[in-house]
C-alpha cells in the first residue's frame, strides 16, 4: 500500500520536508504571477531568463528525486550524466512553451514530494552522491532542495526578496557559502556580520586588522554573499579597520 504520509519519523527531517515544500509553494506562487510573456525576461542570474530558472528548478527536482530512489532500491542513480548533459537540459528545458514548463515545475516537485513521502523510515541514512561527487546521507537532498527552491524563488526577479525567505533557510545558507569561500582560500581577508534582528552579532570570519567586514541585516548579507547584490531597502556596508570602505563583490559561491 502506498503510504499517505511521510515514513521517516527523525523530527529533524521532517521539519526540513516543511520548510522545503513551503518553498515549493513560495516558488509556484511566484511563477503563478507571471504571464507567458514574462517568462522571457531576464532573472537575477547573468545570462539566465525566468525560463531558464524554471527549468534549472524543474529539472533539478528530477536529479534529487533520482538520489532518493538510489536510496529506495539500492541502484545507483546519478543526478545528472554529466555537467555537459545538465546544462544542454536546461537550454533544451528553457525552449519549452509556456504550458510544458509549468508542467515541469509542477510535475517534477510532486514527484520528488512524493518519492520523500515513501522513502522508509531506515534508508534515510543511505550515503548518495551528489553532483558535486561529495557523499552524503539522502537527509541531505532535503536541504539541497530547500536551498533551490527559495533562493531561485528570488531570482524570478518578480518581487520575491530575500527578506521573505525564512530565517532557518538563511542561516544555513549563508554557513554554506561561506564554507565555499574558506574551502576556496577566497575568504582570506573577509569578514560578514550580521546587524539587527535575532541574528544579531552572527559573525563568520575574524574581524581583524586589515579585514573587510561586510554588515547588514540577515537577508542583506545573504543576497551581497550569495552574488545577488545589495537588498533593495535594506543596504549592506563594509569597513575596514573600523573605517567606511567600498563594498567589494562576494567571492564565486558555486
Amino acid at each position: 500500500m502506498v503510504a499517505r504520509h511521510d515514513l521517516v519519523e527523525d523530527a529533524e527531517v521532517r521539519a526540513g520536508l516543511l520548510t522545503a515544500r513551503r518553498g515549493t509553494a513560495f516558488f509556484a506562487r511566484k511563477l503563478g504571477e507571471l504571464s507567458y510573456a514574462d517568462l522571457d525576461g531576464p532573472s537575477l542570474l547573468p545570462g539566465w531568463t525566468r525560463r531558464h530558472v524554471i527549468a534549472h528548478v524543474g529539472y533539478n527536482a528530477r536529479a534529487v528525486a533520482r538520489l532518493v530512489e538510489w536510496a529506495a532500491t539500492g541502484v545507483e542513480t546519478p543526478m545528472y550524466s554529466s555537467p555537459e548533459a545538465r546544462n544542454a537540459e536546461i537550454e533544451f528545458g528553457a525552449t519549452l512553451p509556456p504550458v510544458a514548463l509549468q508542467n515541469l515545475f509542477d510535475h517534477s516537485a510532486i514527484h520528488l514530494s512524493v518519492e520523500w513521502r515513501d522513502l522508509p523510515a531506515d534508508r534515510w541514512d543511505v550515503e548518495v552522491r551528489t553532483a558535486q561527487g561529495r557523499l552524503v546521507p539522502v537527509s541531505e537532498t532535503v536541504w539541497m532542495r530547500t536551498r533551490e527552491v527559495w533562493l531561485h524563488a528570488v531570482d524570478l526577479d518578480n518581487g520575491a526578496r530575500f527578506a521573505d525567505v525564512p530565517a532557518e533557510v538563511l542561516r544555513p545558507l549563508l554557513g554554506d557559502i561561506w564554507g565555499a569561500w574558506e574551502k576556496r582560500g577566497e575568504a582570506v581577508g573577509l569578514a560578514v556580520r550580521v546587524a539587527g534582528g535575532e541574528d544579531a552579532g552572527l559573525t563568520l570570519g575574524e574581524p581583524a586588522r586589515g579585514v573587510t567586514v561586510v554588515e547588514g541585516p540577515l537577508a542583506a548579507v545573504v543576497r551581497w554573499a550569495a552574488g545577488r547584490g545589495a537588498e533593495p531597502g535594506a543596504p549592506v556596508t563594509a569597513t575596514n579597520g573600523g573605517r567606511p570602505s567600498g563594498l567589494p563583490a562576494a567571492p564565486r559561491w558555486i
